[in-house]
């Protein structure tokens, strides 16, 4: 689906393109506008992929037969997931892992699914590659808005969405769930970092999915479709972390 997506939208900006080539008398300008046209969508992602070292993947011990989970680095040794993600870390003993190595871990603070879904795990920040020591990962101090430009990171893909308005969620999920986003089928699952597009700062941890049942008219069958995925917020990853691993 994200390749067909890509094809799509390189062939709009293609066609774009030849109409401005067409339209514009000036040679330069042409070429120049319609390279830019062309390029935009590949600036984007390159942008977007500037915050791929920061996604790395959970390991429980062992495996857990729904494969690996995702996590985020948030720097000096600190990686932050979703609480359901680890598990029971006494029995899980989470490992993370980065570019097929394995780094076992220390449990800093571990929350629930119920609770505060938010597992905050380190790693002997001497084990880890320079590249990622190096990084320090923002959390975003401004709480998300409706329609606002997001993308959510796992290892090695980058997928945006946006923010959706509590009002369309379900009655009963909006005063508990109220920070979801769009594209549930293509985008971050529990443990992914979902990241403002123009800041570059972390705005939740992917959670959950929010579900519906509806009733089809034609059949009588009650099915049920995904809606929305929610990520517990930045405001709560602040106020989770203890004081001092704080940065």
């Amino acid at each position: 689906m994200k390749l067909a997506d890509e094809l799509a939208n390189r062939q709009v900006m293609l066609a774009l393109a030849r109409f401005v080539t067409n339209s514009v008398r000036t040679p330069a300008f042409r070429v120049a506008l319609a390279l830019a046209i062309m390029w935009q969508p590949a600036c984007a992602q390159s942008a977007d992929d500037t915050l791929l070292p920061y996604a790395v993947s959970i390991h429980q011990t062992p495996m857990q037969s729904w494969g690996p989970g995702s996590g985020i680095y948030l720097g000096k040794g600190l990686f932050i997931t979703a609480a359901h993600v680890a598990g029971r870390t006494w029995l899980t003993r989470p490992k993370i892992a980065i570019a097929g190595f394995e780094y076992p871990t220390h449990v800093v603070k571990e929350g629930s699914l119920e609770g505060t879904d938010l597992t905050l795990l380190s790693v002997e920040e001497t084990l880890l590659p320079v590249r990622l020591r190096l990084r320090r990962n923002s959390i975003c101090t401004e709480p998300p808005r409706p329609g606002q430009e997001v993308v959510t990171i796992v290892p090695g893909s980058a997928v945006r969405s946006h923010i959706l308005a509590p009002d369309r969620l379900p009655a009963g999920t909006r005063n508990k769930f109220s920070t979801v986003i769009a594209d549930v089928a293509r985008t971050g699952n529990s443990g992914s970092g979902v990241f403002d597009v123009k800041r570059k700062c972390l705005l939740g941890i992917m959670s959950r999915k929010i579900s519906q049942s509806q009733t089809r008219p034609d059949t009588g069958k009650s099915e049920t479709r995904d809606i929305a995925k929610y990520f517990v917020p930045a405001a709560e990853i602040a106020a989770f972390l203890p004081a001092d691993r704080r940065f």
